[in-house]
């Protein structure tokens, strides 16, 4: 006999478009249900921000940040953070994906405590719509 795992129901509102997308993802990927899908999604989430509380050792990684060229001044203050953090801060890349939005690709490379307070000024910005975090064990 299975044991049955317990659920805990809650309500999540979303704009249309977000749900028509976040649908279409997980039947091209054959998720049958939406909880299914969103429970993964959650679980990745959370595992993808665990390390955000670890303080300590080193960490070489990539942070991604998706943002806007309409938010004024954006582009001067995601600048100015990455000069402030330019021990961290191996090298930077720019891209141009759309007319009104860019990706910065930062590669990083040492302490956990100051990357992870580089991501969190990051996702802070307003006009800053999505930071992603890659970190690898030296």
């Amino acid at each position: 006999m299975t044991k049955k795992m317990k659920v805990t129901r809650f309500s999540v509102s979303l704009p249309p478009t977000l749900v028509e997308e976040m649908d279409k993802a997980r039947r091209s990927m054959g998720y049958e249900s939406r909880s299914k899908a969103i429970h993964d999604a959650l679980r990745s989430f959370i595992t993808e921000f665990e390390w955000m509380r670890e303080e300590t050792g080193e960490i070489t990684g990539a942070i991604l940040v998706l943002h806007y060229l309409d938010k004024p001044g954006l582009l001067n203050e995601i600048t100015s953070i990455q000069h402030k953090f330019k021990n961290v801060i191996s090298s930077t890349m720019h891209i141009h994906l759309e007319e009104n939005k860019c990706l910065e690709i930062i590669a990083v490379r040492g302490s956990a405590r100051e990357v992870k307070r580089l991501t969190q000024e990051l996702m802070a910005k307003k006009g800053v719509k999505q930071v992603k975090v890659a970190s690898l064990a030296p």
